[in-house]
């Protein structure tokens, strides 16, 4: 059976598109869910885009995360859920608190567009569990507000239970904490990640296959988590 995955469009989404197209070239089918609208149509997992949700206003996702269709994504992510936020989708998270931490104006003020090296430092999580530990991926990274901030408490924390999933390499685009890429919540079914992966898929476009691996993990974690009757998270 092939799995679903649903894209989330809110106003001022940018990537979507190129999320379902990377959820497709993955192997699953991309279902697409409005802002507007609670209901899930029974997907398996969801992916939040990158782009400017709602414009920006007020803060990057801090009106996004009280779209009708979070609270269903929320409730759902609690109960195990596979979900996957990048970049905007990355602030929706901090913002819904599903993830700790927040994502601020880059540190240098500066947009960063570029193709950027990450370190695999978690594959204990649905989306990253077909890496190996260590390993090294080309992915493009384009923010404006992708400095992730967390006090020392919940840094140091992230560190000791394994939480951060990625770090950046040769250069630190916008001055996150600790080099951190990407993070995810306890139980390893919610990731989310400051670049790109859907926008490494294809070699026409990308700068590598090296995204495609975060499409291909979920499916794994659900095509087990049905086997063994346990959430998908990696944990």
């Amino acid at each position: 059976m092939t799995m679903r995955i649903g894209v989330v469009t809110f106003p001022g989404s940018l990537d979507d598109g190129d999320a379902a197209r990377a959820a497709r070239i993955g192997g699953a089918e991309a279902v697409r869910l409005w802002h507007g609208d609670p209901d899930l149509h029974g997907v398996d997992a969801v992916i939040l885009p990158g782009g400017f949700s709602y414009g920006d206003a007020l803060r990057c996702g801090a009106i996004a995360r009280f779209a009708p269709v979070m609270e269903t994504i929320v409730a759902a992510a609690r109960g195990g859920l596979p979900v996957l936020g990048i970049c905007n989708g990355f602030q929706i998270l901090c913002e819904a608190h599903l993830l700790p931490g927040a994502l601020t104006r880059n540190q240098h003020l500066h947009f960063r567009n570029r193709d950027q090296l990450l370190r695999i430092e978690s594959t204990d999580t649905a989306w990253t569990n077909g890496y190996a530990p260590g390993q090294e991926i080309l992915i493009p990274v384009k923010n404006g507000e992708g400095c992730y901030v967390a006090d020392e408490r919940t840094l140091d924390a992230l560190e000791a239970e394994g939480r951060v999933v990625a770090r950046y390499l040769e250069g630190n685009p916008n001055g996150s904490q600790r080099d951190i890429a990407a993070i995810t919540n306890e139980a390893g079914n919610v990731v989310g990640i400051m670049p790109h992966p859907e926008h490494a898929v294809e070699a026409l476009t990308g700068p590598s296959l090296d995204g495609l691996g975060f499409f291909t993990s979920v499916l794994r974690a659900l095509a087990g988590a049905g086997a063994g009757g346990q959430h998908p998270g990696g944990q």
